[in-house]
């Protein structure tokens, strides 16, 4: 037991020694001690590889397949989440207040524009307009002879302006009792279908008073918030491509607009994107996934990301050379611009006329004598 312990708490003071010791060492000290050690452990990997590939070699070559290298065109895209909108989705309200005599439509229902929605009691109002409309004639035909006596130069002028001021200001307040009752009637203030009725018969309506609910879906759009790092790519005018993933629908179009304030608390720009939508098939407040075009290049070396791999060094992936009457794989390390769609955008590592080793990659080693399928 006693042997057991003392050799497991070796091992401990040494690690702590170690530790010890590169905390007592200087920040100089320690890179030029990291350094060795890595110079150490490159040699060995070295070491190891030539002894797998002088392994490999007196056996049967590793089969793979090697696709060269020519220009391809590579594509990157931004997806960001929006959401469906509709202009003309609307909550009507009366712009009298009264109790609701009739509702004129069902929910569901098409309507155009000035078609009658409802009614509020106007019976005061129509009171008023009558009382008024009998005092008119009172005062017109006071106006029409006192207008016949001043053009035969008997009365006052006075008289004559009194009549006439008391006929017109009762044509004005019939006007307005008018345009009161006017009020009274709701009416579609556009081409729609009545989405949904608030009230009932009866109730009290007024302005502050949702009645009913007006859309038009023949147009919409979707609006979604994009990074402000890709304010300088994405421009009005651009096509974008969108799915809905709820209704399993696709479609494209332009961007109609970028928005030209940054949202201080997302740090993003609004794009807006105008639909056609005939079927009716989008709906308000339906998930969309925009996929905006930020980056495109047409003579590209582009390689497939999953024979990609990566070590201390870097990213790699082998390559297909002649040594000798032989063919051998090659590790190639690569600087990867940008990756999209499981594809790679190479920057430099390999040129035009490689031949890379897309198949049975993981089987081989640097130096690893193979044969093409």
């Amino acid at each position: 037991m006693k042997k057991i312990l003392i050799a497991t708490i070796i091992p401990l003071l040494f690690a702590c020694s170690a530790k010890n010791a590169d905390n007592e060492l200087s920040k100089e000290d320690q890179l030029k001690k990291y350094k060795t050690e890595f110079a150490t452990l490159k040699k060995k990997i070295s070491a190891l590889e030539k002894e797998i590939r002088s392994e490999s070699n007196t056996d049967e070559a590793v089969s793979v397949a090697v696709t060269e290298i020519t220009n391809s065109k590579f594509e990157h895209f931004i997806q960001v989440t929006g959401n469906v909108e509709a202009d003309k989705n609307i909550t009507i309200t009366p712009e009298a207040n009264g109790n609701i005599i009739s509702i004129d439509v069902v929910e569901g229902q098409k309507v155009r524009k000035g078609d009658v929605i409802g009614k509020l009691n106007t019976a005061q109002i129509q009171r008023n307009i009558d009382e008024a409309k009998t005092n008119l004639a009172l005062a017109t035909t006071v106006y029409q002879r006192q207008e016949r006596l001043w053009e035969q130069k008997i009365g006052s002028e006075i008289e004559y302006l009194t009549a006439k001021s008391s006929k017109e200001s009762l044509e004005r307040k019939i006007e307005g009792l008018q345009a009161q009752k006017n009020m009274a009637i709701i009416t579609a203030p556009f081409n729609g279908i009545i989405d949904e009725i608030h009230q009932k018969k009866g109730e009290l309506a007024g302005p502050s008073i949702p009645f009913a609910q007006l859309v038009n879906i023949d147009q919409v759009y979707v609006e979604a918030d994009v990074a402000e790092t890709y304010l300088n790519y994405i421009k009005a005018g651009e096509k974008a491509e969108l799915e809905f993933p709820a209704i399993n629908f696709r479609t494209s179009a332009s961007i109609y607009r970028t928005s030209n304030i940054i949202d201080p608390g997302n740090r993003s720009f609004k794009v807006r994107v105008n639909l056609n939508n005939p079927g009716h098939k989008i709906k308000p407040n339906l998930i969309s996934v925009l996929k905006i075009k930020d980056y495109e290049i047409d003579n590209a070396i582009v390689v497939p990301s999953i024979i990609v791999k990566k070590d201390f060094e870097g990213s790699y992936l082998y390559v297909a050379k002649k040594e000798g009457e032989n063919l051998i794989a090659v590790k190639a390390y690569i600087q990867i611009a940008k990756t999209y769609n499981n594809l790679s955008l190479i920057e430099s590592g390999i040129q035009l006329g490689d031949k890379i080793i897309t198949e049975g990659y993981s089987q081989v080693v640097n130096g690893t004598l193979i044969s093409t399928k």
